[in-house]
């Protein structure tokens, strides 16, 4: 068995509050440090990484001075935001040591649900790596409420995964992997090399809880990598400490628990697009416009659309036709319907003069859209 993160370009890892804080002592430095290390050899390597670190409650906790987690929101959002400041000091530091940038990113729940926040997000971190960016990632700590938080760091990494597309999800944790009971009750305890992401069984093994200082444990390790797997992302659990461990698993080394999942990245999101029965509005195409999608693989720019039919928002899935009526395509619209009446056959070039701004010189990009 080899590691599936050597022949992953894309990959989010994900870093965990016990070991981003050594347990709630604050800030393990050295350890951020080793990481940074590690990413900056991971972008020699080619690879794009985008990391989702825990750790703002928990140093904020200790700056103001708690001796454990308050349970109150306010409490919690405060720790946040004075936490958040120390978390981005130290990743700032660390990464340009080694001569890479930092963007920080706080999301919500809400950012990811709502189809025009999400298109948002998505394109800043795909400009972000384009720009040779490592993000860092955390939930918004300081604003979410029950109703709106992600719960734990594992689902916010699978979600960004799926958001990216990422080939592979690393969750940096203080266990060894997933054991097919708990090893700390159960001598006859089997480690798990190797499973397919979403088997059922693994739900069963995983059980307990997390450590006192983070929202989750094993079993939101296991659900976060069913929920990477459905739009192709693998996932690997390892523990954090365990020396050079992110160029180790990229240079192929098989170091802590595998789910593999069945189907690639492109193949699931473009699914997920074909999925959608009933779209929010239609396009229709010109002859040229139909050639580039169909025989090029290119992306769709205003000056093919001979017509915008119904009402739409930035990020509603969108059905092509083309001059016949025949339905040819689906995709995300980078454009209301609105906008799109009023830069269908015009250039890309001619939309800021149109509009007053630009949000991407494509109608819908091939990474968006899937052929019917």
């Amino acid at each position: 068995m080899h590691s599936v993160i050597q022949n992953a370009k894309r990959l989010i890892i994900k870093v965990g509050s016990s070991l981003v804080t050594n347990d709630g002592k604050g800030l393990d430095r050295v350890a951020i440090e080793k990481w940074a290390a590690q990413i900056a050899q991971l972008r020699q390597m080619g690879k794009e990484v985008v990391l989702v670190s825990s750790g703002a409650i928990a140093e904020g906790r200790q700056r103001l001075g708690f001796e454990k987690r308050p349970t109150g929101i306010h409490e919690l959002q405060a720790c946040a935001a004075v936490g958040q400041m120390g978390l981005a000091q130290i990743y700032e530091t660390s990464f340009r040591a080694h001569g890479l940038g930092t963007a920080q990113i706080l999301l919500t729940h809400a950012d990811l649900a709502d189809r025009e926040r999400y298109l948002n997000a998505r394109s800043t971190l795909v400009t972000l790596l384009g720009f040779g960016i490592v993000p860092v990632i955390n939930e918004n700590d300081t604003v979410v409420t029950d109703e709106i938080k992600f719960g734990d760091n594992d689902t916010l990494g699978a979600l960004v995964a799926n958001l990216i597309e990422a080939d592979a999800l690393i969750i940096l944790t203080d266990q060894k992997g997933l054991y097919t009971a708990d090893p700390r009750k159960d001598p006859n305890a089997q480690f798990v090399h190797e499973a397919r992401a979403g088997d059922p069984a693994l739900e069963a093994m995983a059980g307990g809880a997390g450590s006192s200082l983070g929202s989750g444990g094993m079993l939101t390790k296991i659900l976060a990598a069913k929920r990477g797997a459905s739009s192709g992302t693998h996932t690997v659990i390892a523990w954090g400490r365990e020396d050079n461990v992110l160029v180790r698993l990229a240079q192929g080394e098989a170091i802590g628990t595998q789910l593999v999942s069945q189907m690639a990245p492109l193949a699931a999101r473009k699914q997920w697009m074909a999925d959608h029965l009933q779209t929010a509005g239609q396009i229709v195409l010109d002859a040229g416009a139909v050639q580039k999608l169909t025989a090029e693989g290119k992306s769709l720019l205003p000056i093919g659309v001979l017509e915008v039919k119904g009402e739409f928002g930035r990020g509603a899935v969108i059905t092509c036709f083309n001059e016949a009526g025949v339905a040819i395509a689906r995709g995300l619209s980078n454009y209301t319907s609105s906008d799109a009446r009023r830069i269908k056959r015009h250039a890309s070039s001619e939309i800021l003069g149109i509009l007053g701004f630009v949000v991407e010189p494509e109608l819908i990009h091939r990474d968006n859209l899937v052929l019917l």
